[in-house]
């Protein structure tokens, strides 16, 4: 028999002891850079000073540059996800709720997502110019797959048993996709999302090489940012910055949405 602590009245931390033990060794990481380069041992045309990175960061922040190359690239990430993902969500519900529509496009779709989207540059350009539908369309191209995979394998591994019982009772074909079907396959489809933002952002990154005027990558390809590794670090450093942001906002979406899922998942680990 399993006998479980009492807890403890009062407030969760806001930060846990094992958020804090995930932080040690980036900060170490940055004090031994920091250090080195103090020191004299990193050459600074090769890799500026964590402070230097800094210093740049708070210039361009200051001047209103970063702020808004920021905004112009989370307005592409957020167009892009929206359009690839409501797609991949789309063709993976069609395919994982009949069999006609994974004969339809199953293997069509697992053809095309081995094609790397970096290599659909040239094509894009040459279709949609050299303005935001290119880059867009990179975006969107890359956040399909994904959400399309999780989707689909998401609605394929609800119990057909519910399924058979819910028809029992009468429900129609929409009701059981909406009510036990979709609810079920959330958790799989919210990883998909996840996997498909981080994708959104590398794409991000190779659709803003090409003829961009604003945006974070255009911000370390411009003329100022030339051989200037401390503008080129700190972008690199808001690139992860804004993953990691995301991610964690989509883990906090998670854990409002699916609260059950995570009490399932805190009973397993114990």
């Amino acid at each position: 028999m399993r006998v479980f602590a009492p807890r403890r009245a009062g407030r969760r931390p806001a930060v846990s002891r094992k958020e804090l033990t995930r932080l040690i060794f980036p900060a170490l990481a940055l004090v031994a850079w920091q250090a080195a380069s103090s020191a004299g041992w990193i050459d600074p045309r090769v890799l500026e000073a964590p402070l230097d990175v800094a210093a740049a960061l708070v210039d361009l922040t200051r001047s209103g540059v970063l702020l808004d190359s920021l905004l112009a690239s989370l307005q592409r990430a957020v167009i892009g996800f929206v359009i690839g993902g409501g797609i991949g969500l789309l063709l993976g519900l069609i395919a994982g709720l009949s069999r006609a529509g994974e004969r339809t496009y199953d293997a069509l779709l697992q053809m095309l997502r081995m094609v790397p989207f970096l290599a659909l540059i040239p094509l894009f350009v040459i279709w949609f110019g050299v303005d935001e539908k290119p880059k867009i369309l990179l975006i969107a191209v890359a956040c399909i797959f994904p959400v399309y995979l999780n989707t689909f394998s998401g609605v394929r591994n609800v119990d057909a048993k519910l399924v058979e019982a819910a028809q029992v009772f009468g429900m129609s074909r929409t009701a059981i996709a909406m009510r036990i079907v979709l609810p079920l396959a959330m958790p799989s489809i919210l990883v998909g999302v996840r996997y498909a933002m981080g994708t959104a952002l590398l794409a991000l990154v190779a659709a803003e090489q090409v003829n961009a005027t604003s945006g974070i990558g255009y911000l370390a390809l411009n003329p100022r940012a030339a051989l200037r590794t401390d503008i080129i670090l700190g972008v690199v450093l808001v690139y992860s910055l804004l993953g990691l942001t995301i991610d964690a906002l989509l883990r906090a979406a998670e854990r409002l949405a699916l609260p059950w899922h995570r009490t399932l998942n805190t009973e397993r680990s114990r």
